[in-house]
């Protein structure tokens, strides 16, 4: 008898994917509560400290920790980028915003990607990519332009910053395919890089938070959930994977339960077009998607 398939692929490739779909699905919500605790440079130095000790420990126990010096030093321009630059504009663009504008906003990323893919990677933009991205944006209008109708006025520049962190990390990893480092590897080394950074930025600004059992419960939520565990997980689900493509289509289940969590946990006054304009943001994600996997 043959092994039991989920979507095309392995019940082994589908289980960590899941495993990765329910824990990004809380990271909205772990932001915006470990934010009314810690300062944005806080939750970046603690989310960094144990994302390095989870890619250290992995790394080391598939004897991943060498790299190439050449990749050595792509691994530190990457770790500026992410986590550096990246989280800490992301943390302070949910800092100014309602998670659940936030949210849609960062799930954006993978349009700012194929924008980015034109210039750096010479690549075309088809029109139903084109069609993608406008529905994408439109979906983002929509959300920006309801939410104050219950919310209040929406901080502009933190909707800047939620933008400005597509672009971070949409041009993280076209840079990282510069690498051809196994992945846990070059997150090791780029993670090495940021933490005395983020240790500094985080020492010279508010000053390293205390410790306690909430710094740790939040370092753990935002540090292993957020940046180390479900990058593991995902690797080894693409791995296993008959169909990355059709793996990859689980991401998008992320963001209707993140919306989910954050009604009930958060209490944010939410527009009734906030579920709408998810909808169509995902929507032109999914138009995109196709695309690119049809190419």
């Amino acid at each position: 008898m043959g092994s039991k398939t989920i979507l095309g692929n392995p019940v082994s490739a589908v289980a960590p994917a899941l495993g990765c779909v329910l824990m990004w699905s809380t990271v909205a919500t772990g932001f915006k509560l470990g934010l009314a605790t810690f300062a944005v440079e806080q939750l970046l130095f603690l989310g960094t400290l144990v994302s390095w000790l989870v890619f250290f420990g992995f790394a080391a126990g598939t004897q991943n920790l060498s790299l190439a010096p050449p990749d050595r030093k792509l691994a530190i321009g990457l770790g500026l980028i992410n986590p550096t630059a990246y989280y800490l504009i992301l943390f302070a663009a949910y800092d100014r915003l309602p998670a659940h504008v936030a949210q849609p906003i960062n799930y954006t990323w993978a349009i700012t990607l194929a924008l980015l893919a034109v210039p750096i990677l010479g690549q075309r933009l088809s029109l139903r990519s084109l069609c993608g991205i406008l529905v994408s944006y439109t979906g983002v209008v929509m959300l920006v332009t309801t939410t104050p109708e219950v919310a209040g006025p929406i901080d502009t520049y933190g909707v800047a910053l939620a933008l400005l962190s597509t672009v971070l990390w949409a041009g993280y990893w076209l840079l990282s395919t510069r690498s051809q480092a196994t992945p846990v590897s070059l997150m090791f080394w780029s993670f090495s890089a940021a933490l005395p950074v983020t240790t500094g930025i985080c020492w010279y600004g508010p000053g390293l938070p205390s410790v306690n059992l909430t710094a740790l419960g939040f370092a753990v939520w935002i540090g292993a959930v957020e940046m180390g565990v479900t990058f593991l997980l995902w690797q080894r689900a693409l791995k296993l994977a008959h169909s990355s493509a059709k793996i990859a289509q689980l991401i998008f289940i992320s963001p209707f339960l993140s919306l989910l969590l954050i009604f009930l946990l958060l209490n944010e006054p939410m527009s009734l077009w906030a579920f709408p304009a998810l909808v169509v943001i995902v929507t032109g994600l999914v138009i995109s998607q196709r695309e690119e996997t049809a190419s």
